[in-house]
C-alpha cells in the first residue's frame, strides 16, 4: 500500500466531511436563523437556530458507537465510505430543502434531521481518518501521520467559509438569501463522488488486518470497551473538553459574537476565521512532526496552558478594533488551538488496543463533542444577561480548560507508553521517500 495515498484518502475524505459539517455552522449564524426560525424577536430566532448547530453535535456519539462498532467489526475502509455518503448525502439535501416561507413547520423539522444524519456521519468519520493514518504510519512517525487527518477540518472550513464569502460577494443580499447560500451545499456531491474514488482505492489498515487474521475481533466493541478501558474513554473525554468548548466558540459563534456584540460586519468576521484556518493548515502538520521528539503530552499541555493564559486578553483584545480581532483570532485558533489539536488524534488513539480502538477512540471525543457543541445556546443567553463581558466569556473558557488540563497533566506520555502493536513488515513496506518522513524515521522506536 502506497503511503501516500493513504495519507491523501484520510486527509481528502476528512476535508469533505468538515466542509460540509462547518457550512452548516456558517450557514446557522447568516441564514437558518431567518429562513428556517423566523421569530419577532431575533434572539429567539438564533438561539432556536443554534439548538439545531448543538443537535449535529448531539448526534456524534451516536454515530461513534454505530461506525465505531462497524469500524471495530468490519475494518476502517468500508466504514469510512458509508460515512461519506451519509454526510454528503445529507448536505445536499439541504442545499435543495423548501424554507419555512414555502412548507411551514416541516422546514426546520426536515433541517434538523438532516442535521441529526450530519452529525451521526461525522461521529465516524474523525476517527476512523486518525486511524487510517496512524495505523498505517511507520515507527516514529505516528505524530505527524496522525496530524494529517487534522487537515481536514482547517481546510474544510476554509473551503466552507470561502465558498459562502465567494458567493456572498457575487450576490445582492435578496439574492443570497434567496438561492446563493444553497449552492455550497449543492457542491458537495461532486466532492463526495471525488472523496469516494480516493478512498475505494486503498486497503485496509495493517493492525485491523492482524486483528482479523488472529481471530481477535470483539463481539460488541462498545461493551467491551467500557469493560476494559472506561478510564481511556473518561480521560479522552475530559482531556477535549477544555480546548472544545474554545475551539467552538472561535471557529462557529464567533460569527455571531463579532456581528451582534462586537460590531464588525459579516464579512470582517468570515475573513478573520478564514486567515486563522488558513494558519492552522501551517501549524498542524508542523507541531505533529515535532510531536515525535518531545512527545504529544508536552505539546498538549502548553497549548492548553497558553489559551488559559489568554482567555480574558482575547475577549478583551477582540472588541477593540478590527486589526486586533483578527491578531487574537490567528493567536488563539491558528496557532496555540491548533498545535493542541495537531497531536489529539494521535494522543487518544494511542490510549486503546486496537480491536476497540476505533469505538474508544470515537466515543470519547464524540461525547465530548455533544457536550461543547450546545455552547452557543450558553453564550447567546450569557451575551443576552451580560454583554460581551470579557470576564465571563473569559472565565467561562478557563473553568473548562482546568479540567483538561488537569487530566493532562496525569496522562502517561503515549510516544513513550502506547496500546500501538508493532506491526511485522509495515515500516518496510511504508519506508519514507522523502526529506521530512526519513528525518521522522529517525526517532526511536515506540515501545509497547
Amino acid at each position: 500500500m502506497k503511503k501516500n495515498r493513504v495519507l491523501f484518502a484520510s486527509l481528502a475524505g476528512s476535508v469533505i466531511e468538515w466542509y460540509d459539517f462547518y457550512l452548516y455552522g456558517t450557514a446557522t449564524a447568516l441564514v437558518f436563523s431567518t429562513l428556517f426560525f423566523p421569530n419577532n424577536d431575533p434572539t429567539v430566532s438564533v438561539l432556536i437556530a443554534f439548538a439545531t448547530f448543538g443537535a449535529g453535535y448531539a448526534a456524534r456519539p451516536l454515530g461513534s458507537i454505530i461506525f465505531g462498532h462497524m469500524g471495530d467489526k468490519i475494518g476502517r475502509k468500508a466504514t469510512l465510505m458509508l460515512t461519506l455518503i451519509g454526510m454528503g448525502g445529507s448536505s445536499f439535501l439541504i442545499g435543495l430543502l423548501p424554507t419555512y416561507a414555502q412548507i411551514g413547520i416541516w422546514a426546520p423539522a426536515i433541517l434538523v434531521i438532516l442535521r441529526l444524519l450530519q452529525g451521526i456521519a461525522l461521529g465516524g468519520e474523525w476517527g476512523g481518518a486518525v486511524l487510517l493514518a496512524t495505523e498505517n504510519a511507520p515507527k516514529g512517525v505516528r505524530g505527524f501521520y496522525g496530524s494529517v487527518p487534522q487537515l481536514g477540518v482547517p481546510l474544510g472550513l476554509v473551503a466552507g467559509t470561502f465558498s459562502f464569502t465567494l458567493i456572498s460577494s457575487l450576490t445582492t443580499n435578496a439574492q443570497f438569501l434567496a438561492w446563493g447560500w444553497r449552492l455550497p451545499f449543492l457542491f458537495s456531491a461532486v466532492l463526495i463522488v471525488l472523496a469516494l474514488w480516493i478512498r475505494n482505492g486503498i486497503e485496509e489498515t495493517p493492525a485491523f488486518q492482524q486483528q482479523k487474521d488472529s481471530g481477535e475481533i470483539v463481539k460488541v466493541p462498545i461493551l467491551e470497551t467500557f469493560r476494559t478501558n472506561w478510564r481511556s474513554v473518561l480521560q479522552v473525554i475530559g482531556l477535549k473538553l477544555g480546548d472544545g468548548f474554545f475551539n467552538v466558540f472561535l471557529m462557529s459563534y464567533v460569527l455571531v459574537f463579532a456581528t451582534t456584540y462586537l460590531g464588525y460586519t459579516r464579512d470582517t468576521a468570515l475573513l478573520a476565521l478564514t486567515i486563522s484556518c488558513a494558519t492552522m493548515i501551517l501549524t498542524i502538520p508542523i507541531m505533529g512532526y515535532i510531536s515525535d521528539y518531545i512527545g504529544r503530552k508536552a505539546i498538549y499541555i502548553g497549548g492548553l496552558v497558553l489559551m488559559f493564559l489568554l482567555s480574558i486578553p482575547y475577549f478583551i483584545m477582540a472588541g477593540q478594533s478590527v486589526s486586533m480581532f483578527f491578531i487574537m483570532q490567528v493567536a488563539l485558533l491558528g496557532v496555540i488551538w491548533a498545535a493542541i489539536f495537531s497531536t489529539q488524534g494521535t494522543f487518544f488513539s494511542e490510549l486503546f488496543p486496537a480491536n476497540i480502538r476505533y469505538t474508544g477512540l470515537s466515543v470519547g471525543y464524540q461525547i465530548a463533542a455533544a457536550i461543547v457543541g450546545f455552547g452557543p445556546l450558553l453564550w447567546t443567553a450569557m451575551a443576552v444577561s451580560y454583554g460581551p463581558s470579557p470576564w465571563i466569556f473569559g472565565g467561562f473558557m478557563m473553568a473548562g480548560l482546568a479540567i483538561s488540563l488537569v487530566i493532562a497533566l496525569f496522562t502517561a506520555d503515549t510516544r513513550k507508553v502506547t496500546q500501538y502493536e508493532e506491526i511485522e513488515g509495515l515500516e518496510k513496506e511504508q519506508k519514507p521517500s522523502n526529506p521530512l518522513v526519513d528525518s521522522l524515521t529517525l526517532n526511536a522506536s515506540i515501545k509497547k
